[in-house]
């Protein structure tokens, strides 16, 4: 039998507002336990909710972002269930008539584009967090997450992989931070989502019964998460068994999904119109004037890299995953007159490994733009080479200095005199001859293990484009 999966995700975004969404509580991450929960959030007797205009700006934004239609009239409803971190026992959300919807988003995997459709996006309030084992012993609740503004964000069942998945969680990540509506912080579950999973036989149209797994906050564990379940769901259906429609936890201890309760539906949230909040109504003003204020969108922007910059795709995208790194380059560009591709290769390439190994953003990076330009620059101007750059740009991100400062200290300026580097190239020849006669009866390769001797007697400064061209008009010379 050959299966099909199909994988919807429901991402929560976090939005970026300093209070609620129906409060004037402050939504800052790492405060003490129950300090930012106000009567509001916690549903005391006799309070009321408001509406936070900033959040509905934020939605709307989102909904402009992806082509989607933003509802001129939406409502907020009550989801009723019963669980200690939601102290009111319903959490306010939207159902039947959502803020954003029937949007669609371009992934592009192995090389092929796929169209993903988004469902809706709607506004709700997050609910608090059970917190076990620190308290002596027993479980508590921090009621601080609770009332903070959520933008559910559901796509349709359009994803045929782990790796669509991951490839469009990460584009809506990266859509988020551009429109500065969410942080994406997914280790403080700004970012996080939920992942509708069923697998039915190739070509049937029917879907098969789906689980959900619920909140995954990494994108490694996102792919861990739905290919053990995909696993599982395949290994129980050639079994014979049956799959039951029910919520999943994933265990990254011990990368396992587990049963966490039977999967609801709809009806059994018991859904209705808030009483307390009115319809939320957007005008066509205010949305055409949102619209001006939508910065170049991360497609847009790769296009245009790839378009001015002359780079591959490849490198326009890892360039514009995120805002502050497109910033970043382009302001090297502009600082340091080298070529473009030059500038693209050492953010791609030196700077992101040192992000990646120190686990920083491109925000908390050790060596600025100016830095990173002004050693670029003597590289084009042919002051240093390419590989002593690498031990320059080591020493800058351990804070020595700038480029200029640590090429003086250290004496790196590249041998750029024509005269010292033939004099190391002619010791090289006569001091090898073996190595000589293999190049002369054709064994080309030897060529490299003179360059490497060259560089090694000049300790790596000499200009490598001199000394390959003094090697071939040497090496050609029959005695």
């Amino acid at each position: 039998m050959t299966w099909e999966i199909v994988i919807g995700l429901e991402i929560h975004a976090q939005l970026a507002t300093k209070s609620k969404i129906f409060s004037g509580a402050a939504t800052v991450y790492g405060a003490e336990p129950n300090t930012q929960a106000c009567v509001v959030d916690l549903g005391m007797p006799g309070v009321l909710p408001v509406i936070n205009s900033e959040a509905v700006r934020m939605a709307a934004k989102f909904g402009l972002a992806i082509g989607s239609e933003v509802a001129q009239r939406s409502v907020f409803a009550r989801k009723n269930y019963f669980y200690p971190d939601l102290p009111k026992g319903y959490q306010i959300s939207q159902f039947e008539l959502p803020v954003v919807k029937q949007g669609k988003l371009q992934i592009e995997v192995d090389g092929e584009e796929k169209t993903i459709g988004i469902t809706r996006a709607h506004l709700e309030e997050d609910a608090g967090k059970s917190v076990h084992g620190d308290v002596h012993g027993f479980s508590g609740i921090d009621l601080n997450r609770a009332g903070t503004p959520l933008l559910e964000i559901v796509s349709e069942p359009d994803m045929r992989s782990p790796k669509e998945a991951i490839a469009y969680m990460k584009k809506i990540h990266s859509l988020v931070r551009y429109l500065e509506i969410c942080d994406g912080n997914m280790q403080e579950g700004s970012f996080r989502c939920d992942a509708n999973i069923s697998i039915r036989p190739k070509g049937q149209q029917e879907l098969g019964t789906r689980t959900e797994l619920k909140n995954l906050n990494s994108f490694r564990f996102v792919e861990r998460a739905l290919n053990l379940e995909i696993e599982r769901q395949i290994d129980m259906l050639e079994s014979g068994k049956v799959v039951v429609q029910e919520t999943r936890l994933y265990d990254s201890d011990k990368n396992e999904t587990r049963p966490m309760r039977s999967k609801e539906e709809a009806n059994d949230y018991r859904y209705f119109h808030d009483p307390d909040l009115l319809p939320l109504v957007i005008e066509q003003e205010f949305l055409a004037q949102l619209a001006t204020t939508l910065p170049e969108l991360p497609d847009a922007k790769t296009q245009r890299f790839i378009n001015q910059y002359n780079l591959s795709a490849y490198d326009a995208y890892s360039l514009t995953n995120s805002r502050e790194m497109a910033d970043y380059f382009e302001n090297i560009v502009a600082q340091s007159n080298s070529e473009a591709k030059l500038c693209a290769n050492w953010v791609v390439g030196d700077l992101s490994a040192f992000l990646n190994k120190n686990n920083l953003d491109i925000s908390a990076s050790k060596v600025s733009a100016e830095q990173l330009a002004g050693m670029l620059q003597r590289i084009t101007d042919k002051t240093i080479s390419g590989k002593i750059a690498k031990k320059v740009f080591a020493a800058m991100w351990d804070g020595e200095g700038d480029a200029d400062a640590i090429i003086a200290k250290q004496g790196l300026k590249q041998v750029t005199d024509n005269g010292a580097i033939e004099k190391i190239v002619d010791d090289i020849i006569n001091n090898n001859p073996k190595q000589l006669e293999e190049y002369r009866n054709g064994k080309e390769k030897v060529f490299g293990f003179f360059v490497g001797q060259v560089m090694k007697a000049s300790k790596g400064k000499a200009n490598p484009s001199q000394v390959n061209e003094l090697l071939k008009q040497k090496l050609a010379r029959q005695p």
